[in-house]
């Protein structure tokens, strides 16, 4: 399992609950929507179920939906 210390190995493939997550892919990591920073699977604590995506941290989840409302104007 990929920690915060070491080199991310292989790109999970999660399916985002209300309050737990579903592997589909086995993995080390995801990568937040809005940053692209790798987020090692222990260290996920933000996600978007409607939008199936993740985020590395609540201000990352905020920039995506500031992303996402500069798109639809």
């Amino acid at each position: 399992m990929l920690t915060s210390n070491s080199q991310p190995g292989r790109e999970a493939k999660l399916r985002f609950l209300d309050a737990d997550i579903k592997p589909i892919v086995r993995g080390d990591y995801v990568t937040c929507a809005a940053t692209d920073r790798k987020i090692p699977l222990d260290m996920l604590r933000y996600w978007s179920v409607d939008r199936q995506e993740a985020y590395y941290d609540a201000a990352a989840s905020q920039l995506r939906d500031s992303q996402l409302a500069a798109e639809n104007t």
